[in-house]
């Protein structure tokens, strides 16, 4: 596999899909140096006593911001991957702070573009979000404009074999902020606050997040957008799976949410192929020649007007599905 031998550094790596893709690269793959990138020197002492230098020779630990372009240079220096997972999430919050997450979902995403073309790193995999698509909220609107500087980063590298691609997938299950953790931790209150009883969420695990990640370092061009093919769920299922016997209170939807999230819009559609566990929205100005890329990937044009939307899902999770993944994916003592 391309990974094997190679240097990588995670930004945002102290967070919850961060510390998954450590977890994953150090246990099955021979890399020569892991480098945790973030701001957070508190999350960053925590995860080093789980992951240990005395115990995982290659794994290293840089303190700073994305928003700092010198500093992401020099810790570029050396490194042939770039996972950039580094983000300002929570929507509310971004709507009452805008411009911090300007600055560092965009004007970061861009620090982080021209410090991988500045240095010698080979492969860059975005992560992106369902709220990217269509946005209504500032937090998608700043991951659109990402996954726009990466995508469109591919035609400014010139002569430099690097690649940049994206990764956009729904709600990942027990991440840090997340439904399930928070309605588990409000069960002890007697009820859980619901926004709307007819919101809908993709639902993928961690697991689910990182295996995605490395389905692009293998097998990326350069310029896609991979969406996953991942179930539903609606959340009164979740609050029912989580504490069926407690009152749910509607208490309406937070600014700059949807009902339901998209991760294909119909305008998409026409640069869009299903390439069997994922579908691949494709550069407008691709630097590569389509037809031998659909080829070579098995790829199938999806119908015009297609859309892939949480509301309108084929596949949906169930109360006793949700309680297994519970089990499995987030609390392994979970009771409903």
């Amino acid at each position: 596999m391309f990974i094997e031998g190679k240097s990588i550094l995670i930004t945002g790596g102290t967070g919850s899909l961060g510390k998954a893709l450590t977890q994953y690269i150090l246990e099955n793959h021979n890399v020569k140096r892991l480098v945790i990138y973030s701001r957070d020197e508190q999350k960053q002492f925590q995860m080093a006593q789980e992951f240990p230098k005395s115990k995982y020779d290659g794994i290293r630990y840089f303190i700073g911001d994305i928003r700092d372009r010198d500093r992401l240079t020099r810790a570029m220096k050396g490194i042939d991957i770039v996972i950039h997972a580094a983000a300002m999430k929570h929507v509310p919050i971004a709507e009452y702070n805008p411009m911090e997450c300007v600055k560092t979902n965009i004007l970061g995403a861009e620090n982080v573009i021209n410090a991988c073309l500045e240095t010698d790193v080979q492969r860059v995999v975005a992560l992106s979000t369902d709220k990217a698509a269509a946005p209504i909220n500032l937090y998608g609107a700043t991951k659109l404009a990402s996954d726009k500087l990466f995508v469109a980063a591919n035609n400014i590298k010139g002569v430099n074999p690097i690649r940049f691609s994206v990764v956009r997938y729904g709600n990942v299950m027990g991440s840090n902020g997340s439904v399930i953790p928070f309605f588990l931790n409000k069960r002890k209150d007697g009820f859980l606050p619901i926004t709307d009883p007819n919101m809908t969420r993709f639902n993928i695990p961690l697991i689910g997040g990182v295996n995605m990640v490395m389905y692009a370092l293998e097998n990326a061009w350069g310029g896609e957008i991979f969406v996953p093919k991942i179930p539903s769920y609606k959340i009164t299922d979740v609050a029912k799976a989580i504490a069926p016997d407690i009152e749910h209170k509607v208490i309406g939807i937070r600014p700059g949410e949807k009902v339901h999230e998209e991760m294909i819009t119909s305008s998409d559609s026409f640069n869009t192929y299903d390439l069997g566990e994922y579908y691949a929205i494709l550069p407008t100005i691709p630097n590569w020649d389509i037809e031998k890329y659909v080829s070579e990937n098995k790829g199938t044009k999806v119908p015009e007007g297609f859309s892939y939307n949480s509301g309108e899902n084929d596949d949906w999770e169930t109360i006793d599905s949700l309680r297994e993944k519970i089990k499995q994916y987030v609390d392994p003592d979970f009771q409903a």
